[in-house]
C-alpha cells in the first residue's frame, strides 16, 4: 500500500542533544541502527505505523495490521532491540520518541473494546503491590487510571515504574515508546490517614466533568505485629482502622456523586483474615468488633480517639484483622443501602487476594523473616500468591462482566491458586461466604452509623 508520509520539524538544539545522548547510550550497531542514520538535516520524513504487534517490519513486508510502512531511505527499515539493549539505551530512545510519533495500533484498543468502552478507574494504594500491578494491567488495555497514593511523589514514581516495567518487558524499543505514550496514568495525592487530604483529593477530581466507571478501595497498612504503641491518623483515629476503614469510608462518601449510576462499580480489597475460621484468621488474635464499644465511647465523649474497635487494649495484629472485617461489613452495608435507594445500579464487591507477602503491606514487618516467609509460602508450600496474580484479581473484580452483574459479594480462592494464572478467575476465584460476624447486618448498620459520626458526615 502507498505510504502515508508525515513531516516532523526538529530544531538544531534537539538534534544535537539527541545525537549527544545517543552517542553515549546506543550501541554502535543495533540491527543497522545508528544515530547518524536517523538524522539527515533538519527535516525528517517518517512513515506512519512504524511498528505493530510487538515487532518491526522491513519496508514492503506484509503485516498483520494493514498500516503504512516506512518509506524513507534516510531511516533504517528495522529498528528492533532486545529488552536488554533497550534497558541500557532508554535515555537516547526516549528523546528519539519525539521524532517517532506514529499512532499506536495494537491490541490495547481492542482489549478496551471487548470490555465495552474505555473506562475511567480510580485505585487507592496503587504505588506498590497488587494496586500497581492492576493499574498497569488496566492502563495497557487503554483505560484511564487515577493513581491515588499517600503522596504525590509516590503516585508519580508509580507511574514512572509502570512505564519502566513496560519498557523492560517489550522486546521492540519503538513499540515500547508508542505504548508508553498512549498510557493514561494520572498520579494524585490522597492520604487516607488525613481527612483533609481526602477532601482536597476529591475537590481536585471534581474539576473534571468525567465520572468514574470503577473505584477500587485497595490501599491498606499493617503495623508490625509486635508494635505496642498506638499510632494515630491526623484526626486521632487508631492508624490501622483509621486508614483501612475510616479513610476509605470518608472517601467513598465524597466519591459517590462521581461514580457512574448505571453500571458503576466499587471494589474493596479485603482479606481472608477477617474470618477467624480461615487459616490466616485463626492465627494469633482473632478478628472481632465485639460490641463496638471502642467506637461507641469515642463518639460519646466526642474525642474520636479509640485504640481498638471493640474497646480492648491495642493489639497491632488484631487491628489489621478488624480493619478487614470492617471492609467486608462496609461492602455489604453499602450495597444494602444502594439497593434500598433504588436510584442506581452501582455494584459493590469485596475480594481476598490471598496471602501475598511480597508487597508494601508487609513493609513494617521483620524484613529477613518476610523474605524467607515469602519464598516458603509462595514457592515451597504453594499457599501464597504472586503480586501479579493479585493484581489480576483486582483487575477481574473491576472489569469482568461476571462480577459487574451483582453486588454485596465476597470473592476468594483456595490458597495457591496463582499457579493457575489468570485462568483461575471465575473458576477457583469465585464468590464465597463471609465470616459469621461479617453476616451480622445489625452490626454492619451500627458500624456505618458510628463511622459517619467519627468522620463528621
Amino acid at each position: 500500500s502507498q505510504s502515508t508520509m508525515t513531516s516532523v520539524q526538529v530544531g538544531p538544539k534537539a538534534i544535537f542533544l539527541f545525537l549527544a545522548i545517543s552517542a553515549l547510550t546506543l550501541p554502535r550497531s543495533t540491527h543497522g541502527f545508528s544515530p547518524s542514520s536517523l538524522l539527515q538535516g533538519r527535516r525528517l520524513r517518517i512513515g506512519s505505523g512504524l511498528c505493530s504487534n510487538r515487532s518491526c517490519y522491513n519496508h514492503g513486508e506484509e503485516r498483520n495490521n494493514d498500516n503504512s510502512n516506512v518509506n524513507s531511505s534516510n531511516i533504517p527499515t528495522t529498528v528492533a532491540m532486545d529488552r536488554r539493549s533497550f534497558g541500557t539505551t532508554l535515555s537516547g530512545i526516549a528523546l528519539s520518541s519525539l521524532l517517532l510519533s506514529s499512532p499506536l495500533e495494537d491490541n490495547m484498543a481492542n482489549a478496551a473494546e471487548t470490555a465495552g468502552k474505555m473506562k475511567r478507574i480510580l485505585i487507592t494504594g496503587s504505588n506498590s503491590g497488587i494496586g500497581m500491578d492492576a493499574a498497569m494491567r488496566m492502563a495497557m488495555k487503554g483505560h484511564e487510571v487515577v493513581l491515588a497514593c499517600r503522596t504525590l511523589e509516590k503516585a508519580t514514581n508509580a507511574a514512572e515504574k509502570i512505564k519502566a516495567e513496560i519498557a523492560n518487558s517489550t522486546e521492540d524499543a519503538v513499540e515500547a515508546i508508542s505504548l508508553i505514550k498512549t498510557l493514561k496514568l494520572i498520579p494524585m495525592e490522597c492520604n487516607l490517614a488525613d481527612l483533609t487530604s481526602i477532601d482536597n483529593f476529591v475537590s481536585n477530581l471534581k474539576s473534571s466533568a468525567a465520572s468514574f466507571d470503577a473505584v477500587c478501595y485497595n490501599a491498606g497498612i499493617a503495623r508490625n505485629t509486635e508494635a505496642k504503641e498506638v499510632e494515630r491518623t491526623k484526626q486521632g483515629f487508631e492508624l490501622t482502622v483509621g486508614t483501612n476503614h475510616l479513610g476509605h469510608f470518608y472517601l467513598n462518601h465524597l466519591m459517590m456523586p462521581l461514580i457512574e449510576k448505571e453500571g458503576g462499580r466499587i471494589v474493596v480489597t479485603a482479606s481472608g483474615v477477617h474470618d477467624p475460621e480461615s487459616p490466616g484468621g485463626a492465627q494469633g488474635e482473632k478478628a472481632t468488633l465485639g460490641d463496638l464499644s471502642g467506637l461507641e465511647n469515642a463518639v460519646a465523649n466526642n474525642s474520636k480517639q479509640f485504640d481498638m474497635v471493640d474497646g480492648r487494649p491495642f493489639n497491632a495484629d488484631k487491628a489489621y484483622k478488624d480493619s478487614k472485617l470492617c471492609n467486608v461489613l462496609f461492602t455489604r452495608e453499602l450495597q444494602r443501602r444502594l439497593n434500598a435507594s433504588g436510584s442506581s445500579s452501582i455494584h459493590v464487591n469485596a475480594f481476598n487476594p490471598g496471602l501475598i507477602v511480597g508487597t508494601g503491606l508487609f513493609r513494617d514487618q521483620n524484613q529477613v523473616f518476610t523474605k524467607l516467609f515469602d519464598v516458603a509460602a509462595t514457592n515451597v508450600l504453594k499457599v501464597g500468591e504472586t503480586t501479579h496474580w493479585g493484581g489480576g484479581a483486582l483487575e477481574y473484580m473491576t472489569l469482568s462482566e461476571k462480577v459487574g452483574d451483582r453486588g454485596g459479594q465476597y470473592y476468594t480462592s483456595p490458597p495457591g491458586s496463582s499457579k493457575f494464572g489468570d485462568a483461575a478467575f471465575d473458576r477457583e476465584f469465585d464468590v464465597s461466604e463471609v465470616s459469621k460476624e461479617a453476616r451480622d447486618d445489625d452490626k454492619a448498620k451500627r458500624l456505618w452509623e458510628l463511622s459517619e459520626k467519627l468522620v463528621g458526615i
